[in-house]
């Protein structure tokens, strides 16, 4: 059940260029792959959405980049500082009839796809992750594949013939996700993508974070979301 929480920060440190990982220690109870928690920023009016990278036994681990005022404020807390988050929020990624995956994370991306690679091996499930960077300075640890400078994508038609997956997982800029879904389409492979948007209220009231669905409905990101059917949304 989503609801305001007070944590601490266990671990706030830098392990790439510009990339942060924040550890939180809470009394969330669940959270699955593919949601996100929204981090209050003092003096700020918008909350920070952040997608999940791992989740145990209450402990909360998020990646960020220093992007703005936001991040730049999570960027200073210390060791045992409180922090004001809403979670569990948003929806998770489908596994059912999935014997084989192929998760694609560009950038930050990667985050939700760790924490998902994580529940498909607990599952069984075989899976590879391959994720692009822009440099080696950049790049996050604990994928099968790294790709850098040029475009993961480049690398999908090879990793699809040694991997033959049921379902691509993917998550990253919009650009990418709309490439990841057309790939599937014309592959005949289902695609499931977890969005990155700017969000407002992070609960679906403010609607600020609005999508287009192929059926001509309107979707909230934080609501709705952030994972949908790529082939479901109109790119």
């Amino acid at each position: 059940m989503k609801k305001n929480r007070i944590g601490k920060i266990k671990y706030n440190k830098e392990i790439a260029k510009d990339t942060y990982k924040l550890v939180i220690s809470s009394d969330v109870e669940e959270i699955s792959s593919g949601q996100f928690i929204s981090i209050y920023c003092e003096n700020k009016t918008l909350r920070r959405p952040f997608s999940v990278a791992d989740f145990d036994n209450g402990s909360i681990t998020v990646l960020y980049k220093i992007k703005g005022d936001g991040t730049k404020y999570i960027k200073n807390l210390d060791e045992n500082d409180e922090i004001d988050f809403l979670a569990p929020l948003g929806n998770t990624f489908n596994f059912e009839n999935v014997n084989s995956a192929l998760l694609i994370g560009a950038g930050i991306g990667i985050a939700p796809m760790l924490f998902l690679k994580k529940e498909l091996n607990k599952k069984g499930i075989k899976n590879h992750l391959i994720s692009g960077f822009k440099d080696t300075k950049e790049v996050v640890e604990g994928s099968d594949e790294v790709v850098i400078g040029g475009s993961v994508l480049d690398e999908i038609e090879n990793v699809v013939e040694k991997v033959n997956p049921d379902i691509i997982y993917s998550c990253g800029p919009s650009i990418v996700l709309k490439l990841v879904t057309e790939f599937g389409i014309k592959n005949n492979i289902k695609t499931q993508v977890a969005m990155e948007k700017v969000m407002a209220c992070g609960i679906g009231v403010c609607r600020g974070c609005i999508i287009e669905l192929k059926n001509g409905e309107n979707a909230s990101v934080c609501k709705d979301g952030p994972v949908f059917w790529g082939d479901a949304v109109k790119w």
